[in-house]
């Protein structure tokens, strides 16, 4: 693994002034993933954009753990959905093309 596809968490909850034990209790609930390097916590960046929101819904709208989970869950299901949804109409439209060169 390569360090600078990471960020420490340490870095990260200074930055956000956020306490430390809130990212390691993230970890514990299974919301985000914290990478162990040379005895250090870090975060992939590609995480970041999920940890700012995550980060946003507890101390900014004042959610609790569990609300978070809940809201992450829906949110994921709602773009699994528009995914599933935009395929559906790509094939749609690639048999209504089919159905016009036929005609």
């Amino acid at each position: 693994m390569y360090k600078e596809n990471f960020i420490s968490a340490n870095e990260f909850c200074t930055n956000h002034n956020i306490e430390v034990s809130f990212i390691s209790l993230l970890q514990e609930t299974g919301l985000i993933e914290v990478t162990t390097i040379e005895e250090k916590g870090y975060i992939n960046i590609s995480q970041l954009k999920e940890l700012e929101k995550i980060v946003g819904f507890y101390y900014d709208l004042d959610i609790n753990l569990g609300g978070i989970e809940t809201i992450t869950r829906l949110l994921q299901r709602m773009n699994d959905m528009q995914h599933e949804i935009t395929a559906l109409k790509n094939r749609l439209r690639l048999y209504e093309n089919n159905e016009e060169f036929f005609i």
